[in-house]
């Protein structure tokens, strides 16, 4: 929460204004206009200030205006004091407010007695001046800075409504009031007005209206604001049928009556189709898979509250937590129960992606069904979640049993937020619905707009202005055109919603990404590109606000390196502008370049052919397993690319290193989606303790230590012949990050550096992030991890556009 003011800026002891006279013992009278920024539309903060103001005594109005929330204000000096405070310090739950801009008003403006809630407007000249007004907490607010609201879940008042026979709302799909609901998935403009949002299409009914108009209503002012009456409702089309056939409740009935027999229907839910089955019947989870082309990536449950969340998995204080919470993501949970959900909801894992209902809709399928249930995202694998009722109904329509539709639009796609708790310190790997877009702190100002287009996986850009900025909701690989589509358009909203136009672009070093040659068809005046891990470590850096440098570890797949080769396994020393390569893993090729992330068996035999020769080499025969199960002409296809060096880069990522560990035991020689070698090596090891290492050993070479992971790869492949396979990926990922913790150690030593940021998609794995927090820690260091931006590429166009900021500061 801001920080309030010691003194109400412009506010003084004055005469009485014109219009009122002071009654006996109030003092002297005057006018402000206070603005509030931050997030603070669609949180119900009209009606909090209304109710403020008047138990104030104070005259007066407020309103929206752009993105921030304006008070015209009038009465006793010591009452319009406490007002500013309190809207800083007692704002509703679902607000951030983020700067508090007061000005004195001329006598004249001062009001009969009365407070009252106004109309928005769409633009308002500011108080805050172009360079910024220091506000309550001392930040300076740029002019048309503005917040989006996320979609909120649904609040305990209204579940009360939504189960309540006698009232109005009972069982309404769509019941939502001023602190919950949609909010971001439907808004068009700002300010945050119906008129502004997809409801603009569903006039209110009177009730609804009294409603909406009383400053004393929960329902002042939320936009969404609806009831049967009124409102959007649903239909249920069955499979093979040109038109719904059932509408409102029945149409909630006959969808929940095909999943209780086995099928899978697809449900429009707030921020975009969704597919549904019941999470314990194995045959319609298979079926499930099938239909979206996913043969291993874990599914979701979603339960119906907390007991039947502990039923499924091991779930502490901060976990529950985070369930519980407004943005109700999925919550990686650890522990699973086995039997209690079928075998392929996330086969080989060794965690339960678990939620709670965050929509009436959810809530009543839920307590109607009374079992878990698979919600995942409405689509092909690798397409974009899909949003339009015509495309639902034409891909999603022939190949489910029923589409569970309704008629209020979604403006723009929301996934589900992801999470989960990792030696006490809460991660975020999906930022989706109910997260997004909230904006960020920049620790560095940026002196001109910057749009930062981030990479190519788990796609997101970065809108930077002042000392914020906004990421938005992740879009998958833009090796797909239709993700790529769904990119540009994402950008195009965000730009215009936050009325910015950006004159610089930030992108990453690699030619080939999609991102790279969108930057460079953007009209900007200048554009910076930006080290892919580089900006992976300045992302953790810039959420946790570090001042001076910082020792940067970035395990992740892939990224292009200043010397031309394809990085991925490094230590830097780092500030937000600049970087220095001190330590690496060491290399081998990758046969066929980015398509080896999925052939796991590929990385492993370009260890087996070519690992950097940095001690000891390893031979081929050592792995007799893998070489006779691969096809012949596909071994030898590889050693000839690999000799030749044709489409063979070499690279030290440490994500392939865990590919290459994870064929060789045997879990998997391709994967259906990024990261899926990772996880299962971490699931293979189980719940055992951190056993001894395998051996392994630094190089000195140019300058840079080097881990040959030669002697590890040799010691996996003698153990795994006499020791259990759990036993043996213990043991690597002990190595890592006994690997890790040496080499850190080592860079400290050398720099005097003490701060320790971690990066990259391979700090998704829970059990190597868990051993290396604690062996760093145990060091004397302080040690930090992504905990409201993704560690993998998801993260990547936040640290983009901290990097451009740091550089533009610096005149550079």
């Amino acid at each position: 929460m801001a920080e309030g003011p010691r003194a109400l800026p412009g506010v003084r002891g004055r005469r009485p204004g014109r219009r009122r006279t002071a009654a006996p013992g109030e003092g002297h009278h005057t006018a402000a206009r206070i603005e509030v920024h931050g997030l603070v539309q669609g949180v119900g903060f009209r009606a909090f200030t209304h109710r403020l103001a008047s138990s104030l005594g104070l005259s007066g109005d407020v309103r929206n205006a752009d993105g921030h929330v304006v008070v015209r204000a009038a009465g006793p000096v010591p009452a319009l004091r406490e007002l500013a405070r309190r809207l800083a310090h007692d704002a509703p739950p679902g607000a951030r407010v983020g700067s508090v801009v007061v000005a004195e008003l001329p006598d004249h403006v001062l009001w009969e007695r009365g407070f009252r809630v106004v109309d928005s407007t769409a633009s308002t000249a500011s108080t805050a001046s172009a360079a910024g007004t220091p506000g309550v907490e001392g930040a300076a607010v740029p002019r048309g800075s503005r917040e989006v609201p996320p979609d909120l879940a649904t609040c305990e008042d209204c579940l009360v409504e939504l189960f309540d026979r006698n009232d109005r709302r009972y069982r309404y799909p769509f019941l939502n009031c001023a602190v919950c609901g949609p909010r971001a998935s439907i808004i068009e403009a700002l300010p945050y007005d119906r008129a502004r949002t997809t409801m603009r299409h569903f006039p209110m009914c009177q009730e609804c209206a009294e409603e909406y108009h009383d400053p004393t209503s929960r329902r002042c002012r939320a936009e969404p604001v609806a009831c049967p009456s009124c409102g959007p409702q649903l239909t249920w089309t069955a499979r093979d049928a040109r038109s719904p056939s059932h509408l409102a409740g029945a149409a909630l009935g006959a969808a929940e009556r095909v999943v209780a027999e086995g099928g899978v229907v697809a449900v429009k839910g707030v921020g975009g189709y969704q597919l549904v089955c019941d999470a314990t019947d194995e045959t319609a989870v298979r079926r499930l898979r099938r239909i979206k082309g996913q043969p291993h990536r874990p599914f979701p449950v979603m339960v119906r509250d907390l007991a039947a969340a502990r039923s499924l998995a091991a779930l502490d204080g901060p976990s529950a937590a985070l369930l519980h919470s407004p943005a109700r993501p999925v919550v990686l949970l650890p522990g699973r129960v086995p039997g209690r959900v079928g075998d392929s909801v996330a086969p080989g894992m060794a965690e339960l992606g678990v939620q709670l209902p965050h929509s009436p809709t959810h809530h009543l399928l839920l307590a109607d069904l009374d079992r878990p249930l698979v919600v995942t995202s409405g689509n092909r694998a690798g397409d974009p979640m899909i949003i339009e009722d015509e495309h639902a109904r034409t891909v999603l329509g022939p190949v489910v049993d029923g589409v569970l539709a309704h008629d209020r639009v979604i403006r723009s796609r929301y996934e589900d937020s992801v999470r989960r708790v990792v030696a006490g310190r809460v991660t975020t790997l999906r930022r989706g619905r109910g997260n997004a877009p909230l904006s960020l702190r920049l620790p560095v100002r940026v002196p001109s707009p910057v749009l930062a287009v981030g990479a190519r996986l788990a796609h997101t850009a970065a809108l930077a202005q002042g000392d914020h900025v906004v990421l938005t909701p992740p879009g998958g690989d833009l090796s797909n055109p239709a993700c790529v589509a769904a990119f540009q358009d994402t950008i195009a909203t965000f730009l215009r919603l936050h009325a910015i136009e950006p004159e610089v672009v930030a992108h990453d070093l690699c030619p080939e990404y999609v991102s790279t040659r969108y930057a460079g068809e953007f009209a900007a005046r200048r554009r910076i590109g930006v080290q892919h891990h580089h900006a992976h470590v300045v992302a953790t850096a810039a959420e946790h606000r570090v001042n001076g440098p910082f020792l940067g570890v970035v395990y992740d797949g892939t990224g292009l390196g200043e010397d031309g080769t394809l990085w991925g396994g490094e230590i830097l020393l780092a500030d937000y502008a600049r970087y220095r390569r001190l330590a690496r893993f060491g290399t081998a090729p990758l046969p066929g370049g980015e398509a080896a992330a999925h052939r796991p068996a590929w990385s492993a035999l370009g260890y087996l052919f070519g690992a950097e020769r940095l001690g000891n080499h390893i031979s081929p025969s050592i792995a007799p397993d893998l070489l006779e199960r691969r096809p012949a002409e596909e071994v030898a296809g590889v050693r000839s690319m690999i000799a030749s060096g044709v489409n063979c880069p070499r690279s030290s990522s440490a994500a392939r290193l865990f590919d290459a560990v994870a064929c060789l035991l045997g879990l998997c020689d391709e994967v259906g989606y990024d990261g899926e070698a990772v996880l299962r090596l971490e699931a293979a090891a189980g719940a055992r303790d951190e056993p001894p290492a395998l051996g392994w050993r630094l190089a000195r070479q140019d300058e840079l230590w080097v881990y040959d992971p030669v002697p590890t790869l040799w010691d996996v492949l003698v153990a795994a012949t006499d020791c259990p396979l759990d036993l043996v990926a213990a043991r690597f990922h002990t190595t890592v990050a006994e690997v890790t913790t040496a080499l850190v150690t080592r860079c400290a030593e050398a720099t005097g550096v003490r701060t320790v940021c971690l990066g990259g998609a391979v700090f998704q794995n829970r059990r190597l992030t868990a051993s290396v927090l604690g062996r760093l820690t145990r060091e004397g260091l302080e040690v930090l991890v992504g905990e409201r931006v993704p560690a993998h590429d998801g993260g990547i166009s936040y640290g983009q556009a901290v990097v451009a900021a740091a550089r533009l500061a610096q005149g550079g």
